[in-house]
């Protein structure tokens, strides 16, 4: 008999190979992985294959949860001296984003290795069954989503524009720019993943896509190269503990930035609210926030050990480990209780497509708030928000849950686990609550906005007096991220719950 899966994800395309692969026999990590694949096909501009990603895998028996490591590196390997091809955009997505585009942006890629990895080690079926829904959906076709829909308006011209291949993908028949619920067909990507159906992910590390990938960064004036590809490795790590409530839970542990810096935000949250959010939660909300993202801005975005820092910062706040010793999301639980959240990224785009292949290249190179500090040597890892959680309580009760948003991941999964946790919400009720984040500005946008830090909020979150420049926002704002979240109850029953800023889509086996 087929487990039953909660899928969270971006679109329905996604959640819904989800449940297409675990009728055919697959868990919670099959199904993550599929709807994963489908996410960076369907959310052009969002997410793209040629990315980096995280999964955190908590199987159903075992003591402790994985987090697979597969995020960008910094290329270079071997490479010989030459011009690097970049251009800067100031962009009104935001509130207003500075970043960096083009072939000189693109960072190697990691997301193939980690998805494929989780398959490897915990998934049920083979390899080409899960790519399988993503390869059919490029072939025919998908409507453009209202993320994409959202973001591409303020970046197509100056990120997409340049390329002409990728500004060919985002042109309707009849010269006009794609919106939102046209259909989009990108040339080449089913191809494309047919072969990593068939040959695996090591097809973009020392395959025929590798080879591809290194000539067009070597003709373009981009710095990865042959060398980075074969060098690359997924890392499998233990993931970090914290306490939410009753929940032990389990996140990217460093040197990611996301994972620590959500689980010293949780611990200094303590357990508020104990309820509905009050006046008095939200000014420690806003405290709490301030704390850990000033830590974070000053000392952790700049640090040479991440790890060190990151650990330092944990100890401040008082967290203890939990439990035993030790920007696009999906989350899935199955009824046996296995859990996988995975969160993908390729940054804002360098606007490269691999002309042949409908790869759409990253540009984590080139974003700003991620590469603050002394860049590292090639084949390090690059810094990242991303993190993936899971989490289990005494009665049999799993949880998988994420989001994507750039800075507001750890804030936005913030405010749902406080409220599910401990605030008496459901999981649907907690994800849509309003929201509020501390945002730190640099450099041109600080000088834009007149203030180095200012609190961002809902227009329908009551906000206590604070001592910071405020900026609202509408309500449901695609800004505070997208949480997706999938809830296996003590009783075997399966729920998910997806956040109504991205139109994500929640989807259940019957």
């Amino acid at each position: 008999m087929a487990l039953r899966v909660a899928v969270a994800a971006p679109n329905a395309m996604a959640a819904r190979a989800g449940l297409q692969v675990a009728e055919a026999g697959g868990g919670a990590v099959d199904a993550a992985v599929a709807a994963s694949l489908v996410t960076m096909v369907t959310e052009p501009g969002i997410v793209s294959l040629a990315g980096g990603a995280f999964v955190t895998v908590w199987p159903h028996g075992t003591p402790e949860a994985v987090t697979i490591d597969g995020y960008v590196d910094m290329p270079g390997r071997g490479r010989p001296a030459g011009p690097v091809s970049v251009q800067e955009v100031r962009t009104g997505y935001g509130g207003g984003v500075t970043m960096t585009v083009g072939p000189g942006t693109t960072a190697v890629p990691g997301a193939l290795a980690a998805l494929d990895l989780a398959q490897a080690r915990f998934g049920a079926l083979p390899w080409a069954e899960v790519v399988a829904p993503a390869a059919e959906v490029a072939r025919t076709g998908f409507p453009l989503g209202s993320a994409s829909g959202y973001y591409l308006p303020y970046v197509r011209e100056s990120t997409f524009g340049w390329d002409p291949e990728t500004a060919r993908a985002l042109r309707r028949p009849d010269g006009g720019w794609v919106e939102t619920g046209d259909p989009m067909l990108i040339d080449g990507l089913a191809a494309t993943l047919s072969l990593i159906a068939e040959q695996g992910a090591r097809t973009l590390y020392d395959g025929e896509l590798a080879r591809l990938l290194a000539a067009d960064m070597a003709a373009r004036g981009g710095l990865v190269t042959a060398a980075d590809l074969a060098a690359y490795r997924p890392l499998m790590r233990t993931a970090l503990g914290v306490r939410a409530g009753a929940w032990d839970l389990r996140t990217n542990p460093p040197p990611s930035l996301g994972g620590p810096v959500l689980a010293a935000m949780l611990t200094l949250l303590g357990d508020r609210p104990a309820g509905a959010w009050t006046e008095g939660d939200v000014a420690h909300l806003v405290a709490v926030q301030r704390r850990v993202l000033d830590a974070r801005h000053d000392r952790l975005d700049v640090a040479d050990d991440r790890t060190a820092a990151a650990l330092d910062l944990l100890r401040e706040v008082g967290w203890t480990a939990a439990g035993s010793p030790s920007t696009a999301h999906v989350s899935v639980v199955d009824s046996t209780g296995n859990a996988c959240a995975i969160t993908s990224s390729y940054g804002y785009g360098s606007g490269a497509t691999l002309p042949g292949t409908g790869l759409w290249l990253n540009n984590c190179l080139g974003e700003h708030e991620l590469n603050r500090g002394t860049p590292p040597a090639p084949g390090e890892r690059l810094p990242s928000n991303m993190a993936p959680t899971v989490g289990r309580r005494d009665d049999g009760a799993v949880l998988a849950i994420g989001s994507p948003g750039a800075d507001r991941i750890t804030t936005a999964m913030l405010q749902a686990l406080a409220s599910f946790a401990h605030g008496g919400a459901s999981l649907q009720g907690a994800i849509d609550r309003p929201r509020l984040h501390v945002n730190h500005l640099d450099g041109d946008d600080a000088l834009a906005a007149g203030t180095s830090v200012r609190v961002e909020a809902e227009e329908d979150l009551p906000l206590p007096e604070v001592d910071l420049p405020v900026r609202r926002h509408h309500p449901r704002s695609m800004y505070f991220g997208g949480v997706g979240a999938a809830l296996r109850l003590p009783d075997g029953d399966v729920e998910a719950a997806a956040d109504p800023r991205r139109a994500g889509a929640a989807l259940t086996s019957p």
